[in-house]
């Protein structure tokens, strides 16, 4: 079954802790949020092989959730499995372009070369700015009344964990799958308005799963990404009715038919496209009801004829404010 307390953490990160010799280590963070301790147990490394972990780091890191998370209480705020909310899917919600991640050993000899030293720079960022706040999505644990915290030692016992990705999972943990239920961490550094991202998956986890279970699916052939979101008109001249549209682009040597392909939003709701897009071209495909892009931020993800993802892309609120303009992703 899916994880029961999902949700994300807002709070100011205090202290934090290596484990170096556990079978399945963690990077320990502990936060206080409106007078409550919790513990942040992180994952640096898996407890199968192979258990070097796959991560990204994105100091950059824009997003329609960004607008969202300033809102929220400190403390643990549970997340409906949902799109159009705050809640992360590493597939569907396009957070980023899983090619990108890499594979970093929990520990190494040596500073900066490991994910722990990885994630600890941030974390320790965390504590040093006053101002600083972190947000981890996961799966909620405790109170634990009358037992202490095994790591920080505060009491009662309380924390979140389940912080990587939560779908696409072998046999031995496929019952914790599901959709819109990722985890990951984000630092907010007010004093210089930065915004760093941190995804963590697994080496068995699949990158293609069920939209209903989180399950993995079988792929014959993985699609490659032969055709690119390259920008998107989200906000055209003039009132409603708007003509709305994504372009798209071939750059391979040869055309490609796109027949069955689909533009799906934010909400999942899909556009059928038609017809082939040339060797080397582009293609404006203007998109039909229900499918619409929302002027404070959004997604859009393309969909082959199985309906695999090939490509997806996100836009801010304030990408999308310039009427008439085209969104360059």
């Amino acid at each position: 079954m899916p994880l029961h307390k999902y949700g994300v953490l807002a709070g100011k990160a205090v202290a934090a802790r290596r484990e170096e010799d556990d079978d399945t280590p963690h990077y320990q963070v502990e936060v206080l949020a409106s007078g409550t301790h919790f513990r942040i147990a992180v994952n640096v490394r898996s407890s199968q092989q192979p258990s070097d972990l796959l991560y990204l780091i994105r100091e950059d890191f824009g997003h329609p959730i960004l607008a969202r998370l300033p809102t929220l209480a400190e403390g643990f705020t549970l997340l409906p499995p949902q799109p159009a909310g705050m809640a992360l899917d590493f597939i569907r919600g396009n957070l980023f372009d899983h090619s990108e991640m890499r594979l970093l050993p929990a520990h190494l000899p040596g500073p900066d070369n490991d994910l722990s030293d990885r994630i600890e720079h941030y974390v320790k960022r965390a504590i040093n700015e006053p101002d600083a706040v972190v947000y981890a999505f996961g799966q909620r644990w405790g109170p634990e009344q009358g037992v202490p915290d095994k790591v920080f030692h505060f009491e009662p016992g309380n924390g979140i964990h389940d912080i990587h990705m939560n779908q696409g999972n072998n046999a031995a943990y496929r019952d914790d799958d599901g959709v819109w239920q990722d985890g990951g961490l984000v630092f907010h550094f007010p004093a210089s308005d930065q915004w760093v991202a941190v995804f963590l998956a697994f080496q068995s986890q699949a990158w293609h799963t069920d939209d209903v279970t989180g399950h993995a699916i079988e792929v014959v052939e993985e699609p490659e990404k032969t055709v690119r979101i390259v920008a998107a008109m989200v906000n055209p001249l003039g009132g409603d009715p708007e003509t709305e549209s994504v372009i798209l682009l071939n750059p391979t040597p040869q055309p490609i038919d796109l027949a069955g392909w689909q533009i799906a939003d934010q909400q999942k709701r899909k556009c059928a496209i038609a017809g082939s897009l040339p060797a080397g071209g582009v293609l404006t495909v203007a998109l039909t009801a229900p499918t619409k892009l929302g002027n404070s931020g959004g997604i859009i993800t393309l969909l082959n004829a199985q309906g695999l993802k090939v490509d997806g892309v996100s836009y801010t609120g304030a990408q999308a404010r310039q009427e008439g303009w085209l969104v360059v992703p």
